[in-house]
């Protein structure tokens, strides 16, 4: 089950839903990157590889994903210089990336 915040730009009683234009909107953007970029990596380990190797411009990490996992991940693109961008679920990701399971990340490769 998804849980959804409350926006500060939105009147206080209004909860958001998934088909709100406010989340698709913003998640699209992100999304559409991933759809768009020329080379792309799935998964962790390949992730953390490019990340390691200095071959990545940018992480884009599941906010569902286990955080044991993303906190590296995310350490690790602090160190290294790389953009971190988080989308609302893995099963989002999976699908931006052209696979029909989740992904809880994935990296775009430098050209």
């Amino acid at each position: 089950m998804t849980r959804y915040k409350r926006s500060a730009n939105i009147s206080k009683c209004a909860i958001l839903h998934a088909s709100s234009p406010v989340i698709r909107r913003g998640f699209n953007l992100s999304l559409d990157k991933v759809k768009q970029a020329a080379k792309l990596t799935i998964g962790t380990k390949q992730a953390m590889k490019l990340v390691e190797l200095g071959e990545a411009t940018e992480v884009f990490i599941a906010k569902d994903a286990d955080p044991r996992i993303t906190i590296k991940m995310v350490n690790l693109c602090k160190k290294m210089g790389v953009k971190v961008t988080y989308v609302e679920s893995m099963n989002m990701l999976g699908k931006a990336c052209g696979i029909e399971v989740g992904a809880a990340m994935a990296a775009v490769v430098n050209e």
